[in-house]
């Protein structure tokens, strides 16, 4: 498929990405009621992991990462059932051979999202892979390519809604449990109402079936409180996307006179920092990582202005320093 994760990488000009053990697996912070085990969405070394998997992966587990979020179906051709050109064994054995767990993965649902189309082909082969990797959370990354520019409506996203809750039943089947991750096009005001998608799909998708993967950098990118989120919503972002913003470029995506510019022209303004060196108050979000439900952290940024591994180093020390003490 053409409407890929790398071409809308390569054309927003912004390298953007994009969950979870059972309880017994992870120690829990007791005060904050958040997991010790660090985890990284692997996207973030995207070129790295093209290169040579293996060494990658190495030093991922070197630095002190416990966990890592897999990434699938944005290449088209290259993917065919592998990751990096291994099979879902291949790929859990090298995890285990350096210890480190993988609870959740991204996977494409475009077309199943799409409304006017809905074609559940792609989703069982998907849920077959993660399952394989012995992974217990499927994640819908990002809202279908389709959609970004249009002015969708509240019915829109009711649909995903339903979409959500019908894969959620068949992904209970396979032992996983579907969520959903944002980016800001979620946080817009609908067409027909002052609400937003993402309230749409918080209130008509069962929170027994589907869960959400809350990407802090761009709900606050988007003007949107986390904490009001988890105060609507208890207990129902057993995820998040660890990520920091550029202290020079804050503002809103979703602000006034953004309305009519596209996607493209928004996205490639954003920039990233490390974390702990950026603008988002996450000690404040971390004190509420109990009524949030997270028990996941994963650390991620989407494009890197230095060495990846040092990024990564730098965000990984701050979060285990800093935010779980």
């Amino acid at each position: 498929m053409h409407n890929s994760r790398r071409s809308f990488i390569q054309q927003a000009g912004l390298l953007a990405a994009g969950m979870m053990l059972p309880g017994h697996l992870f120690a829990q912070t007791e005060k904050k009621g958040l997991t010790r085990n660090i985890g990284l969405q692997l996207y973030t070394l995207r070129d790295q992991l093209d290169k040579d998997v293996k060494s990658t992966i190495i030093r991922v587990a070197q630095i002190g990462y416990k966990e890592v979020e897999t990434y699938y179906g944005y290449q088209g051709e290259k993917d065919k059932g592998t990751f990096w050109g291994l099979k879902p064994s291949e790929l859990k054995a090298l995890f285990q051979e350096y210890q480190l767990a993988t609870p959740s993965g991204h996977y494409q649902l475009n077309d199943y999202l799409t409304r006017g189309n809905g074609n559940p082909a792609a989703l069982q082969p998907q849920i077959d892979l993660a399952a394989e990797l012995g992974q217990q959370y499927f994640i819908v990354p990002v809202l279908p390519l389709s959609l970004w520019d249009k002015k969708l409506k509240t019915d829109d996203y009711k649909f995903m809604a339903d979409q959500l809750n019908k894969a959620g039943e068949l992904c209970k089947k396979s032992n996983l449990h579907i969520g959903y991750h944002n980016h800001y096009w979620e946080f817009k005001k609908l067409a027909d109402s002052a609400t937003t998608g993402y309230e749409v799909l918080l209130k008509n998708t069962d929170p027994k079936l589907v869960s959400f993967e809350l990407d802090l950098f761009w709900a606050v990118k988007s003007g949107v409180d986390p904490l009001k989120l988890f105060s609507e919503a208890p207990g129902r972002f057993v995820a998040w996307h660890v990520k920091d913003m550029d202290k020079k470029n804050t503002a809103s995506l979703t602000a006034a006179g953004n309305e009519n510019k596209t996607s493209m022209q928004l996205l490639s303004g954003v920039s990233f920092a490390e974390v702990g060196t950026g603008s988002i108050n996450f000690r404040q979000i971390f004190a509420q990582a109990k009524q949030a439900g997270v028990q996941h952290i994963f650390v991620e940024q989407d494009k890197i202005t230095i060495d990846p591994f040092d990024s990564i180093t730098k965000s990984y020390n701050y979060v285990k320093n800093v935010l779980l003490k």
